[in-house]
Parts: structure tokens; C-alpha cells; sequence
């Protein structure tokens, strides 16, 4: 998976180009698709910041071997983003990396 894939993940879900965080709670990460997205004049990234942060939550997620997962949760949940309610993932990478993730991936 990369940036794109996860793009057009959102896309195909939504029909919009929602942001992403990755935030690490205890010893799990949360995976955050927040309620803004690329398309709404006041998004606070250009297109190349988008892109380049989706390329690196895409990284992580091959890293820890969790795309497959991801892409799952993200093609069966009934949730959606609205505003202040993010669609939280709760992942449990299997390796030590995400010890890495400070708080979130910017």
C-alpha cells in the first residue's frame, strides 16, 4: 500500500480525500481518519503535504504488516468522518517499531 492507495481508499468510501493520523496510545496505535479533507477550501496541507503524509502513514502501516488490515476496516466500517468525530482504528503492530511514533505522524 501507498499514499495513493490509501487516497483512493478514502475516495471510494467517502468521495472525499480524507486526512490521517497515526497516534500512539499504551501500546497500541490509533489510526484517525479526521473529519477534514483535501477538497475543503480551508484544509490546512497543499497537495503535496497530503500526499507526502499519506505516503508516510502508508509506510508505517507496511512496516508493521497492517495494510491488509487496514484496507479491511476501512472497506466493512459504517462509520464515517464528521466534524469532531474521527473513524478510529485501533491497531496492535506486532514488531517493536511503533515504539518510534512519538505521538502522532504529522
Amino acid at each position: 500500500m501507498d499514499g495513493s492507495d490509501l487516497r483512493q481508499l478514502f475516495l471510494d468510501k467517502w468521495g472525499h480525500s480524507y486526512d490521517v493520523q497515526l497516534r500512539r496510545q499504551g501500546d497500541r496505535v490509533l489510526f484517525l481518519v479526521m473529519w477534514r479533507y483535501c477538497e475543503q477550501a480551508s484544509f490546512p496541507l497543499t497537495e503535496d503535504e497530503y500526499c507526502a503524509r499519506l505516503q508516510r502513514v502508508a509506510a508505517c502501516l507496511n512496516d508493521w504488516s497492517l495494510s491488509a488490515e487496514v484496507r479491511e476496516s476501512l472497506q466493512t466500517t459504517k462509520h464515517r468522518p464528521r466534524l469532531g468525530k474521527a473513524v478510529c482504528l485501533t491497531l496492535q503492530p506486532k514488531t517493536r517499531a511503533s515504539e518510534w511514533l512519538l505521538e502522532e505522524v504529522p
